[in-house]
């Protein structure tokens, strides 16, 4: 592996040799609260970008230093990579995604990658980038979604548009230019104890509406992977994942949404209904678009690489013990 890395890979054992620097986008957020105890537990400084007072209490509260600063301060952004040893871009804009400017979100996104990947150019200095599963890599519903599938590495893909899916393709290619770059592909219910995510939202729709709904028989299924599995690996892959790897935070390969639906009908004491896909709107808001959409995704290339194996309770374990409904 590359003189400037600071950890190698040896037989799938990860052997932490320096401490890193290093810089997390979205370090006070879903992923990033995991995350940032996850690194310093293992030996390496910290330094969060932080948008807020909130965000930059929350950070040194952690243990981490603080980089005031947001993915639209780009000369920060750069002089901030430039002095770390490796950079974990999890920040996204979701609130103007969700509010319809999708394409905003993901050009500002880019903007952001394209600064990373010019600061670390040539270093062989890590740089992981958050992306997604669900919908993003263009296959038929159903199919089993592995990390070869869509933008990889060594894969022709454009990279025209606005899309996610081009930024990731994008960070990939940065494996060209002298940079340890890995893309970490999350499932659409990343869950535990906080989650104000795709899952706390769908429960806060079936107990608004009285109803907990699935499309059709609700056979489809959703990937779903623990929070705190996701930020190990998030760790696994700054420290050892190769130049150009594709990874899949995965844990349950896909849990069909009717019996997501019946837990939630259970813990608010509502009915758990069927419903037909243009009334979906109605009852889960935003997140009709996908709600029904069939895309189970597996780890086993990621298992196989870097040894990373979840731990923690799969989605149905976890909305069973409860936090979700308190």
């Amino acid at each position: 592996m590359e003189a400037d890395s600071k950890a190698r890979r040896t037989a799938g054992t990860h052997v932490l040799e320096v401490s890193m620097r290093v810089l997390v986008t979205g370090a006070s957020g879903w992923i990033g609260r995991g995350l940032v105890p996850e690194l310093i537990a293992a030996g390496h400084t910290v330094t969060g970008l932080a948008r807020s007072d909130a965000a930059a209490h929350a950070l040194r509260s952690a243990g981490a230093e603080v980089r005031q600063g947001s993915l639209d301060d780009l000369d920060i952004l750069r002089e901030a990579a430039a002095s770390s040893d490796g950079v974990v871009h999890l920040a996204f804009k979701h609130d103007i995604a969700f509010a319809g400017d999708y394409a905003g979100a993901t050009a500002t996104d880019r903007a952001a990658i394209e600064i990373f990947g010019e600061a670390l150019a040539g270093t062989g200095r890590p740089f992981v980038v958050a992306s997604g599963i669900l919908g993003v890599l263009g296959l038929p519903p159903g199919q089993v979604a592995t990390e070869r599938d869509g933008p990889t590495a060594d894969r022709t893909v454009s990279t025209s548009g606005n899309g996610r899916s081009a930024n990731a393709q994008h960070t990939l290619a940065l494996a060209g230019h002298g940079v340890r770059s890995s893309v970490v592909r999350l499932p659409p219910a990343t869950h535990g104890n906080g989650d104000n995510g795709f899952t706390s939202t769908a429960i806060g729709f079936a107990r608004e509406k009285g109803a907990a709904a699935y499309i059709g028989d609700g056979s489809n299924r959703w990937p779903a992977v623990h929070r705190d599995d996701a930020a190990r690996l998030f760790r696994l892959a700054l420290e050892s994942a190769p130049p150009g790897s594709v990874l899949h935070a995965v844990g349950d390969e896909g849990v069909p949404i009717r019996e997501v639906a019946e837990i939630f009908a259970a813990q608010l004491d509502v009915p758990a209904v069927s419903i037909a896909p243009d009334q979906a709107g109605e009852y889960v808001g935003y997140l009709a678009r996908f709600w029904g959409f069939d895309g189970p995704a597996s780890a086993e290339a990621t298992h196989d690489l870097l040894g990373w194996r979840p731990t923690r309770p799969g989605l149905i374990a976890d909305l069973k013990e409860g936090h979700y409904f308190a």
